[in-house]
């Protein structure tokens, strides 16, 4: 009953676009694009057709912050289930089967815009098909005979959130449809080019900047990463990190420079992970900020939110 439920009201909701025929977008080519002003350009964040409504364009000031490589890379959602990995891994944008092309396996249900804000409902892909097996997961994704998930996300994202003009919020909501014993949430990913080659940590406490190993992995602190010369960066924040379970994670580093595939096919990424125990099913809420600008730029807004944050809710 629960995913019928969902789908009921995706289709009784009023959104200006909806999977399937008839879809509509209010940018041409399957594009919604929210703006915001800062620092002399524009923040657009732009999400598409092709990834069922997930991120997969950032700019600001002429530079792009993403890679969109393929279905698994972009700034998005995931997660995964009981330790199974890919095996147990809805994924936003879609599926490993969708490789480069333009379509996602991933069901938009809606999707509104504008003013600076995305709102998207999605019923996520499994990474892995079923029958699909891989290296990682040579059992495939188990019993589950759909290519799509019964996990539906959804995500409210404002950009300049917290009087921080370069502050993305993304609040992502997981509505997982049967019980587990234990779930990881990538609230928040983001596949990054290649050339954001210097990975750097930052501690809210002292509002200083550290340089970070390659990892790979996670480590407690908030994540940047920039390029040589600092004038463009992206970091990630959120106030419910380190979780009190795992004080020693939550923020990871990632970098891929010769990952299997299509020669020039290096990417690096950074991540903003909850982990949960044994659950019912329902709804899983979390929050991830993202930051854009050149490192200052990003370093002070990190240091602004984390106030303005605290402030807000008070020592955790």
């Amino acid at each position: 009953m629960y995913l019928p439920f969902l789908l009921l009201l995706a289709l009784l909701s009023p959104a200006l676009a909806e999977d399937g025929p008839g879809v509509r977008w209010p940018l041409p080519e399957g594009r919604a694009a929210p703006t915001k002003p800062f620092a002399g350009s524009e923040i657009v964040i732009s999400a598409s057709v092709r990834t069922a409504g997930a991120i997969d364009s950032l700019t600001w000031n002429g530079r792009e912050f993403l890679n969109s490589f393929d279905h698994g890379r972009e700034l998005q959602s995931a997660a995964s289930f009981d330790g199974f990995g890919e095996c147990l891994n809805p994924t936003e944008a879609g599926s490993g089967h969708d490789g480069r092309g333009p379509e996602s396996t991933s069901l938009l249900l809606s999707l509104r815009a504008g003013g600076g804000r995305l709102r998207t409902r999605t019923r996520m892909a499994w990474w892995m098909a079923p029958g699909q097996t891989s290296r990682e997961c040579p059992r495939g994704p188990g019993p589950y005979a759909s290519p799509v998930s019964d996990t539906v996300l959804t995500k409210e994202v404002e950009i300049g959130a917290h009087g921080v003009p370069n502050a993305i919020a993304y609040k992502a909501t997981f509505a997982v449809g049967r019980a587990f014993e234990r779930a990881n949430f990538e609230v928040l990913t983001g596949y990054m080019p290649p050339d954001f080659a210097r990975f750097w940590s930052f501690d809210p406490g002292s509002g200083r900047r550290a340089p970070l190993s390659d990892g790979p992995g996670e480590q407690p602190l908030p994540v940047i990463l920039a390029t040589e010369d600092g004038a463009y960066a992206m970091g990630v924040y959120s106030p419910g990190l380190p979780q009190t379970e795992h004080p020693d994670a939550g923020y990871g580093r990632f970098r891929f420079p010769a990952p299997r595939g299509p020669e020039g096919n290096a990417t690096v990424k950074w991540n903003c992970v909850y982990r949960h125990g044994p659950g019912r099913p329902g709804p899983y809420p979390f929050t991830c900020y993202t930051l854009v600008g050149t490192l200052e730029a990003v370093e002070a807004g990190l240091a602004r939110l984390h106030a303005a944050l605290h402030r807000t809710q008070g020592p955790r």
